[in-house]
């Protein structure tokens, strides 16, 4: 091996109990039952797809239960982004990394493979044993049936993706049928390759030296973020830690004699996804999952002592000083995130029901009529953002005694989520002296339905 390159060294997760293992399964199965299950949910639209939730890129347009988002809402995503950041850094900045402990996709999918693993192979021990074993039949015949049941997880974690990108059950039918696009069995190959990879092989790699985050996250921690930490003062004592055999299992004893409420069994240890002693101090291989925590509490309630050894505690608070979660940091997080929340939830709930760009037609730039009047032409395109059909009547304004002239159409019928483009031409008797280009305003007005504000785009007219 390689100098440049660190072997690695298998990790072989033990089962634990207790309330943030509790937790990590109820995120688990809320992210789950919303991941898999939002494709097949049936939204009522007057017009469009019925799919809750749908990306549909051919159309440009993406489908959010009532929302509807076209191209050129793509601020919003770059709010969204934002927002996610700033709520990120302001979360570890106050508890570190409960993001990758409780809500990543690389810990909720390696959470479900190493439950299936479990399953099959047994727990710490006997799969230990089984690698030991040699390629016996029984090896053989627990492993493959491990690396099975993972790729059909990892086939519908690729698929479920898919189905978000069209209506899911015809391109589930015809997926199965051989009669989906080659996009969508490319995606889903992709993916099923990927999470089999990242969840069931790679595991804890992928957060030790994939994940930019566990390289940086120290930088966001100051001496009162919440992390898991050991208590070394007490589980050290003034003679160290020692086990039950040599300390005995009299709390006031060992502690009468120096020796600290570590007893040294290492369940910590073997519980930890990564593989770390968190006895050493905090670790940027740690995910904050608090199940060594639960582990320890489970020793300490089968020694009636009391829980706290390895705990979500800040470094002040070790020290026996105060912990202050609200500091200038938190407020330079929370204040830029609360005004760009604030902003998007504005700008969606005054979402434009009409977008309208008008564009003047360069060849000619005018035309000089026989009457002596001024002639420009516009291409004018309109987009119907809304779910329902949409009549309008385009008009003309900020030009005294211009005529606007659209042919024979006197109102313009849009279906739901449907643009065209208009060509209109304007006439304009100048007065002498008149300045070359003037200001003129075109005014879409919705007919119908009633109510809706009318949509004003600034132009200009060109004399000579």
């Amino acid at each position: 091996m390689s100098e440049q390159y660190q072997a690695r060294i298998p990790i072989y997760p033990r089962s634990v109990k207790g309330r943030f293992r509790n937790l990590k399964w109820a995120v688990l199965a809320l992210a789950y039952g919303v991941f898999f299950l939002l494709p097949w949910l049936r939204w009522e639209r007057a017009f469009g797809p019925d799919q809750a939730v749908l990306f549909d890129i051919p159309g440009r347009r993406f489908y959010l239960f009532d929302l509807l988002v076209h191209p050129q809402d793509i601020f919003w995503l770059a709010a969204v982004l934002i927002i996610l950041a700033l709520l990120l850094f302001m979360v570890t900045g106050l508890a570190g990394r409960v993001f990758c402990g409780y809500f990543c996709f690389q810990t909720l999918w390696t959470d479900v493979f190493m439950a299936i693993e479990r399953a099959i192979q047994g727990d710490r021990g006997a799969r230990m044993r089984l690698d030991r074993s040699g390629w016996t039949a029984g090896r053989l015949l627990k492993k493959g049936a491990t690396h099975a049941v993972w790729l059909g997880v990892a086939f519908l974690t690729g698929l479920t993706f898919t189905l978000y990108w069209a209506d899911a059950p015809a391109l589930a039918a015809a997926f199965f049928t051989g009669q989906a696009p080659f996009a969508a069995y490319a995606t889903t190959g992709l993916l099923t390759l990927t999470t089999w990879l990242l969840a069931g092989v790679l595991r804890e790699q992928v957060c030790t030296y994939m994940c930019p985050y566990a390289r940086f996250q120290s930088v966001m921690f100051d001496r009162d973020t919440l992390i898991i930490s050991y208590d070394r003062d007490r589980g050290e004592g003034t003679a160290g830690r020692a086990t039950l055999r040599d300390g005995g299992r009299d709390l006031a004893a060992r502690r009468e004699g120096g020796v600290g409420d570590c007893i040294d069994c290492d369940y910590c240890v073997q519980v930890c996804p990564v593989g770390i002693d968190i006895r050493d101090g905090l670790q940027y291989q740690c995910i904050h999952c608090a199940l060594c925590v639960d582990a320890c509490d489970a020793v300490m309630d089968r020694l009636k002592w009391p829980r706290g050894l390895v705990r979500y505690t800040s470094e002040h608070a070790l020290a026996g000083q105060r912990t202050r979660l609200f500091k200038p940091k938190t407020l330079g997080y929370g204040v830029p995130l609360l005004l760009i929340t604030l902003l998007l939830a504005w700008g969606v709930a005054h979402q434009a029901p009409l977008d309208a760009s008008v564009s003047q037609v360069r060849q000619p730039l005018f035309v000089r009529l026989s009457d002596g009047s001024i002639q420009n032409s516009y291409e004018i395109k309109v987009n119907n953002k809304t779910q329902y059909p949409m009549t309008l009547e385009v008009r003309v304004s900020g030009l005294d005694g211009a005529v606007l002239d659209m042919g024979r159409i006197e109102r313009v019928t849009l279906m739901p989520e449907h643009r065209t483009t208009l060509l209109a031409r304007v006439r304009y008797q100048a007065p002498p002296g008149a300045a070359r280009r003037q200001a003129l305003v075109f005014e879409l007005v919705p007919v119908m339905p009633e109510g809706l504000d009318p949509v004003v785009v600034g132009s200009q007219f060109i004399l000579r």
